[in-house]
């Protein structure tokens, strides 16, 4: 019968597992890095269409894994949980850009000296564009990313997202409608 463990070889043992459970986080989050990295970085850039924003948005999602403990919550399906994690970082940032824009705008308009409104540029297009995103569902923003930014077809993202393919053509044809009704509804309101 052995008796209780010194509490030397405690400390030892201990130090020993968390250091090997150390180095397997450490391997894990490395894999993970190099096998995901560019899908992280392709979905951020494809919404936010900047390449500064979608490094950004990269480093922000595995630095959030960089802790150890939310590995554990991606072990099933890391592809998945990676691209919720950009597509919603990408959003936060679009959201983010939305509320400091109003803010301008509204300074701007309590000034006593308002400017005429030049034409839109493709820039300020691409930026009204992922605006009018960032009001979808989630879910549908992430159907339209899957679609338009990694090209799949109804087939691959009914698969990814456990739905039919159905379900996802509807959404397509919603998302795409309600994005055409914010697109012109933002182009009135630049004009007026």
């Amino acid at each position: 019968m052995k008796g209780p463990m010194p509490t030397a070889d405690v400390s030892e043992h201990s130090a020993r597992v968390w250091s090997e459970a150390t180095v397997d986080v450490d391997q894990n989050f490395d894999r993970l890095f190099r096998e995901h990295y560019r899908m992280v970085y392709r979905t951020a850039y494809g919404v936010l269409g900047n390449t500064h924003d979608a490094e950004d948005v990269a480093q922000t999602v595995f630095l959030r894994l960089s802790d150890g403990r939310s590995l554990q919550r991606l072990q099933a399906d890391p592809e998945r949980y990676l691209y919720r994690a950009a597509v919603n970082q990408s959003l936060n940032v679009i959201r983010g850009r939305r509320r400091h824009r109003e803010a301008a705008v509204a300074a701007h308009y309590a000034s006593a000296h308002p400017e005429t409104p030049a034409a839109e540029s493709p820039e300020d297009r691409h930026q009204r564009l992922y605006q009018a995103v960032a009001e979808l569902s989630a879910r549908a923003a992430e159907i339209l990313i899957l679609k338009y930014v990694h090209n799949c077809t109804h087939a691959e993202i009914a698969r990814r997202l456990g739905t039919s393919q159905t379900a996802v053509g509807v959404s397509v044809f919603r998302s795409r409608t309600k994005l055409q009704r914010l697109m012109r509804d933002t182009s009135s309101k630049g004009k007026s």
